[in-house]
């Protein structure tokens, strides 16, 4: 099964999250894909990229019937950051051209990270934010942690991720979450005028501008990687991380004692 679907056009190219039974949640494979395909965009026929999903979803973030099935094995929280997640947030930033994601419906967890990630964010109105970790007795990873309270302020950030509370399009672009709302059925056309924007420009003089942003405003984001993935280590063997699993699959609310 090909999990990401790539289009290439006029020097834009368009990565397309694809596990629609799942809703675009993430497993390791879809992972090792993604990170492959942005390996493969530094191409220099490939001028901006294009991050999205299928069938009206962005991405439920990390299959948490993998998180079931890592229960009671030696299965480790924090080198599976380290070998997927972690490199494909750095890839993101450190990418020299433009990446844009176009978030064509709900979006959380990992997927979420992924998101915070790029370089502009243009949003459906259909869009709905969730940061999920603390629902499953885990803490923000893929630079969550970061991201988050740099976009939309500590206070924010650490309401809706203590809370699980959605956020709607309209508040993200409130809170300089996402860059642009437009109507459902305008982003694809919306993205596609953006993108083409930023495939004529000047692309070297973008890369060089990322690289000043990303020392400026994320000087600590390998750190804040790694520390991340040492705290859901620690998370990862807790009773409470067992009873959100659980929770989730049975589609229950979480007894957390």
């Amino acid at each position: 099964m090909a999990y990401i679907h790539t289009e290439f056009q006029a020097g834009v190219q368009t990565l397309r999250l694809n596990r629609p039974e799942k809703v675009n949640a993430f497993n390791h494979d879809m992972v090792m894909a993604l990170r492959k395909a942005f390996k493969e965009a530094l191409a220099p026929e490939i001028r901006c990229v294009v991050l999205t999903g299928v069938q009206g979803v962005f991405s439920a973030g990390n299959d948490v019937s993998e998180m079931r099935e890592a229960q009671g094995t030696d299965i480790s929280y924090r080198k599976h950051l380290q070998e997927t997640y972690n490199p494909l947030i750095l890839q993101i930033r450190q990418l020299p051209k433009p990446v844009l994601a176009a978030i064509n419906g709900p979006v959380a967890g990992a997927g979420l990270g992924v998101a915070l990630a790029c370089d502009l964010r243009i949003a459906a109105d259909t869009a709905r934010f969730s940061v999920g970790f603390t629902g499953l007795g885990l803490v923000p990873d893929s630079g969550v942690s970061l991201l988050l309270p740099a976009l939309i302020g500590l206070g924010r950030a650490t309401e809706y991720t203590f809370s699980n509370a959605r956020i709607s399009a309209e508040e993200a672009l409130a809170w300089g979450m996402v860059n642009r709302v437009v109507p459902a059925e305008s982003l694809e056309e919306t993205t596609a005028q953006i993108a083409a924007m930023l495939a004529a420009g000047p692309t070297h003089a973008y890369a060089l501008t990322k690289r000043a942003f990303n020392r400026s405003v994320f000087p600590n984001l390998e750190d804040a990687l790694d520390y991340e993935a040492h705290l859901q280590e620690i998370a990862q063997r807790s009773k409470e991380h067992r009873e959100g699993v659980a929770a989730f699959l049975e589609k229950r609310p979480p007894k957390f004692i």
